[in-house]
């Protein structure tokens, strides 16, 4: 069927809502296990084409390329990306020579039929359900880090580093790896070096800003004008913005942004911020750019010799989880390969005084990843694949589970109210609730090496 407006295939698209895979699958597509899976089941049996690989977007007349993608619940009850999108594969040979405009990502990708589905653990895939069907635009602010990402990609194959590209580079449109295995690989000019295939991807976190927008009508707003985001980096604006209040106590900066002094209530410093980028009362995580970009802050006070006081902390453990998990699908596989730390540091002063030190974007190395934070995952399953052992001792009880020594960078501890705030392990043994902890050490570390 030809679709003559964007809008008469947006009407076909919704039909699907509320519709199961199953109900919609005409040609027993996921019975057969075929590649291409949930997208294919919609182009041939809701929309009736057949399946292709072109270069253009699916619907060539109206330049729309659709895409069906799955969304998870949280346990707030809010939604979420499940994974990133991942678009086109890159031709580095071809796509050498193009400029944004003429590149195979806008070509294909100007704009978006997004179907969205539900995923739900432990339920037969075929009754995964369509909840929602929209066109997409990019907004203004957005597409310009987007061709921003996109430059800074094409910079790298035309300086013969395609070989060298990494995700964590990239605000929102990034280049995933995609193959048949890790070992995929393809030519680049400029260089014999073979780099890894890959293609064109929206990150999970632009993805659920996408979500939030869209189908749970939250408001996200921008700290910057898209003046500022065509002359600056996100990082930059951000440095620009601290750096008037570097040297200034927390109740001093307080008072010049007109927020009320409170150093001990949990809000201050995100109410300080958030006053700060000139979006007073907007909570950070509905700040578009730190909610698409997947920037999370972490306050880190300084004791007088520049040493982080206090290690820092990470969400709880599931212990029941993590023995199940494999390290690419992992928690903290995707936390630090996916999330920016903005750390707002405050240090004392000879006097005990805290003042705002300054700030620093930061997002683990890949080595750090794929090596220490690997080794750390890999001693939690290990030990509770054995049983965690618990020790009496005067100050109460330890357990074996890798402490601050194991390797420099990680600990495990307990992160509960007391005490007596237990859960139970995949043995059935009580434990006090714990986190995940980056070692004192190695935030300092970052602080005074890492750029």
């Amino acid at each position: 069927m030809l679709y003559n407006t964007p809008q008469q295939l947006l009407k076909k698209a919704k039909e699907a809502e509320n519709k199961s895979f199953r109900d919609i699958d005409q040609n027993n597509r996921l019975a057969k296990l075929l590649k291409g899976g949930f997208g294919h089941v919609i182009e041939e049996s809701h929309f009736g084409y057949e399946i292709n690989s072109n270069a253009e977007p699916d619907f060539k007349d109206l330049g729309i390329e659709l895409k069906v993608t799955p969304i998870k619940e949280n346990k707030n009850g809010t939604y979420s990306a499940k994974e990133r999108l991942v678009l086109n594969i890159i031709n580095y040979m071809e796509e050498a020579n193009k400029t944004f405009e003429t590149s195979s990502f806008w070509a294909k990708n100007q704009k978006l039929l997004l179907m969205f589905y539900k995923w739900l653990p432990q339920v037969d895939p075929r009754d995964f359900k369509i909840v929602e069907a929209i066109l997409y635009d990019y907004p203004e602010q957005d597409l310009i880090i987007i061709k921003r990402d996109w430059e800074k990609l094409n910079q790298m194959i035309n300086e013969g580093k395609a070989h060298l590209l990494t995700e964590k580079d990239f605000e929102y449109l990034s280049p995933c790896t995609k193959g048949a295995n890790k070992h995929s690989m393809r030519d680049q000019p400029f260089n014999d070096v073979k780099a890894k295939q890959r293609a064109y991807s929206f990150k999970s976190s632009y993805m659920t800003s996408i979500i939030r927008e869209m189908i749970s009508k939250d408001r996200l707003t921008y700290f910057a004008t898209k003046q500022e985001l065509q002359n600056q980096t996100i990082e930059q604006l951000l440095e620009d913005k601290f750096a008037p209040y570097i040297g200034m106590t927390r109740e001093k900066m307080a008072s010049k942004l007109g927020v009320t002094v409170n150093p001990k209530h949990k809000s201050f410093i995100p109410t300080l911020i958030s006053a700060l980028l000139g979006v007073k009362g907007t909570k950070l995580d509905s700040i578009a750019e730190f909610a698409k970009a997947n920037i999370q802050f972490k306050t880190v006070r300084l004791k007088k010799n520049g040493q982080p006081k206090e290690s820092m902390s990470f969400p709880n453990i599931h212990f029941t989880e993590i023995v199940k998990e494999e390290w690419e699908d992992s928690f903290l596989y995707n936390y630090f390969s996916e999330t920016k730390l903005l750390f707002v540091v405050f240090q004392f002063d000879e006097n005990d005084v805290l003042y705002f030190k300054g700030i620093k974007l930061w997002q683990m190395p890949e080595e750090t990843i794929d090596n220490e934070l690997f080794d750390y995952w890999t001693e939690i399953r290990r030990v509770l694949n054995e049983g965690v052992q618990f020790t009496q001792k005067k100050k109460g009880i330890s357990n074996n589970l890798p402490d601050s020594e194991f390797n420099g960078k990680f600990h495990v501890r307990p992160k509960g109210k007391d005490s007596r705030d237990t859960v139970a392990l995949p043995d059935g043994q009580m434990i006090a609730k714990q986190g995940y902890w980056m070692n004192a050490g190695y935030v300092g570390e970052i602080l005074i090496n890492q750029k």
